[in-house]
């Protein structure tokens, strides 16, 4: 079985990918616009909360006055319908938020698909009939269904981001939790594994020290899928009304609001769902790149067919040819 590959090899990979490359710097770009919200809406001199009434127009039912929006100098992106508040405000403080709400619920869904992963490829067949039929059994219920219950159930001032983020990694972790199992039978069957095993290492120093660093490149590859998919679970929660509640700015309840308006101000539509597209399209471009850059060979496969594919194999075969001909003149 191959090896890992070496950090260096893995980042090298990926500065080949120009789109990889550029989805890096949008994501870093919205990371770095999420921590300094603070300060960019005081350079702004807005507030994402401040209510500006003589900016809508109220015989029109909350429509910004101006152009775009109400786009001007004091507000940079229009503000909002019906409640004059700064666009350029919300949509950083949203970031923060669905940012948040994503990493968060990927490092539970990660850690308890890591654990529960590791303990049934680990265990005897009692435990891994056990933890697999109880994956099965959870894998099929509906979990916007119970999001939507545990969300409506639980008090109203118990943290929402905290509860967002419980709620989606508690109820998707079976993905991780499979790959984690699939390849911890396999790895256990190698000889630095079994003499492990053999030579007296308890469950956890066997999976620390043997099988964690070969377990590292699946569970960031599917992470990386986690973290957009996580995205847009928040955004339809905060849209169907359970997610982050006002004055609270998100991204999917900026849209959830934004569904009256969008004839009267297309901005305030277009705005969050620009930003939701772009995060996410960034996420899964560079998950797909990280995919590719820790195994090679799943490009190749994927790539099979294509006029790329066939060019590559092209290639392949006029230096195998050169190198066959070239070895001829040496024996010669």
């Amino acid at each position: 079985m191959a090896t890992p590959p070496q950090k260096g090899t893995v980042w090298r990979r990926l500065r080949q990918r120009p789109a990889a490359v550029a989805s890096a710097a949008v994501l870093i770009v919205l990371v770095l616009l999420a921590l300094g919200a603070p300060l960019l809406a005081a350079l702004e001199g807005q507030d994402p909360t401040t209510y500006h009434d003589g900016l809508i127009d109220s015989a029109r039912g909350g429509v910004p006055l101006g152009p775009y929006g109400g786009i001007s100098a004091d507000h940079w992106l229009g503000v909002e319908p019906g409640t004059g508040r700064d666009m350029f405000a919300r949509l950083l403080y949203g970031a923060r938020v669905s940012l948040l709400i994503a990493l968060g619920a990927t490092a539970v869904q990660v850690f308890i698909g890591v654990v529960v992963g590791l303990a049934a490829g680990l265990g005897n067949r009692l435990a891994d009939q056990v933890l697999s039929r109880f994956t099965e059994v959870l894998t099929a219920l509906p979990m916007l269904v119970i999001a939507i219950s545990l969300t409506a159930i639980v008090p109203a001032d118990f943290p929402r981001p905290l509860l967002l983020v419980l709620v989606i990694g508690l109820l998707s972790w079976f993905g991780t939790s499979r790959i984690v199992r699939a390849r911890t039978l396999a790895l256990k069957k190698l000889d630095h594994v079994a003499a492990a095993r053999l030579g007296g290492a308890g469950p956890l120093r066997v999976a620390r020290r043997e099988l964690l660093p070969s377990l590292a490149a699946p569970v960031i590859t599917y992470a990386a899928v986690l973290v957009p998919t996580n995205i847009v679970v928040e955004a339809s929660l905060s849209f169907l009304g359970i997610g982050v509640r006002p004055p609270t700015a998100s991204w999917g309840q900026m849209l959830s609001t934004a569904t009256t308006w969008f004839r009267a101000d297309p901005a305030y539509v277009l705005l969050p769902a620009g930003f939701l597209l772009i995060t996410v399209l960034a996420f899964t471009v560079l998950g797909d790149a990280v995919r590719t850059a820790l195994d090679p060979r799943e490009r190749s496969r994927l790539r099979v067919g294509t006029r790329a594919g066939r060019r590559e194999k092209r290639t392949e075969h006029e230096k195998h040819e050169k190198h066959e001909k070239h070895e001829k003149e040496t024996v010669v």
